[in-house]
């Protein structure tokens, strides 16, 4: 596979195109669903265990490097005049003000950077889930309280069993479950996207909001690793002298699991209004995967162990900028994005 992935490489640096239309048949060859570096990302799982890590650098790679030459070559036809058009008195008057990538999407792309070069790779699933996925396979009683129509919301009801109720998802750890489904260990994946939750709206909550959840299966994995992968991931994120702490705590998925807790950046663990004078601010929920639900999800828990962890990528873009409005994340107001044109 290595020797594919520097094939495509050579080919994305060499990339051409003369018009917009050759543009977007190379965008279809490398990036689509269907195209060839997707093929690449369905064939890690037959990768060996000892090259993940370096295949999956290798991939990363590729595809941030087509992705960059792609947005080159249509910035370039972009910015090229053309005669033929004559002048459009619809277009609005010069200079035309530019935006900024969204603040979530730049603390989301850092995290998935440090994950992947951990050699953790991408999966994505739907927003309208099946309870199956959402609860059921994840050790969630029947009558737990995020089953009811308080919390979640609802596509499609069925009162005579709840297995088959439509929602929309409640969070990321739908995608780990398909993950499992249809894949054999090793697995180690991270599950960005969009979650919802049936919450009134204020400056501290939303109905929907975005999560990055991580899942490693393997034999012998345990607590240990999940602990170093997180220091990792918060020294990277806060900065190397950052220390972490885990409290116990309870998830469905998960035993046993903690809340992880990072030093506060502000005062250093000294403690100031920020941590509440705790000198710790916690970021995200872990823990090692329940033996229940790697069997449901067809994974043999005697062979087998594994960690998870998830975090809400806006409470890590509020602990790195300190947007004490939750609400403007979805606002669109340009004043707001353009605080973050030196974070781009």
């Amino acid at each position: 596979m290595l020797a594919k992935i520097e094939e495509l490489l050579h080919e994305v640096e060499g990339m051409t195109a003369s018009n917009a239309e050759e543009l977007e048949a190379l965008r279809i060859k490398y990036l689509s669903k269907k195209g060839a570096i997707n093929a690449l990302m369905a064939d890690f799982r037959n990768v060996p265990a000892e090259q993940k890590k370096e295949v999956g650098m290798k991939l990363n790679e590729l595809k941030n490097r087509t992705q960059e030459r792609i947005a080159a070559l249509k910035e370039m036809f972009d910015n090229q005049d053309n005669d033929t058009e004559g002048i459009d008195l619809s277009r609005t008057a010069y200079p035309v003000g530019l935006g900024t990538r969204h603040p979530l999407s730049i603390v989301r792309n850092e995290i998935i950077d440090i994950f992947g070069r951990m050699g953790f790779t991408i999966a994505e699933g739907p927003e309208v889930e099946d309870d199956m996925h959402v609860f059921t396979m994840l050790n969630f009683a029947a009558d737990h309280p995020a089953r009811d129509m308080q919390d979640t919301f609802f596509v499609e009801s069925n009162a005579d069993d709840v297995t088959k109720n439509i929602i929309l998802r409640t969070h990321t750890s739908s995608v780990q479950a398909r993950v499992m489904e249809k894949t054999q260990p090793p697995i180690r994946v991270i599950c960005p996207g969009r979650v919802y939750r049936n919450e009134a709206i204020s400056y501290r909550a939303h109905c929907f909001f975005h999560q990055i959840e991580g899942l490693y299966v393997d034999k012998s994995v345990s607590f240990t690793d999940l602990k170093q992968v997180l220091l990792q991931f918060a020294q990277e994120m806060f900065g190397p002298q950052t220390r972490i702490r885990l409290r116990p705590s309870y998830f469905p998925f998960t035993e046993p699991s903690a809340e992880m807790d990072i030093s506060c950046h502000i005062c250093g663990g000294e403690g100031c209004p920020f941590c509440k004078y705790t000198g710790w601010v916690e970021i995200l929920g872990c823990g090692m995967v329940d033996p229940a639900v790697l069997d449901a999800c067809g994974i043999d828990s005697k062979v087998y162990s594994g960690y998870a962890f998830g975090m809400g990528v806006e409470r890590i873009t509020n602990l790195k900028y300190k947007v004490k409005d939750l609400r403007m994340f979805s606002e669109n107001d340009t004043r707001f994005l353009e605080e973050f044109e030196s974070a781009n």
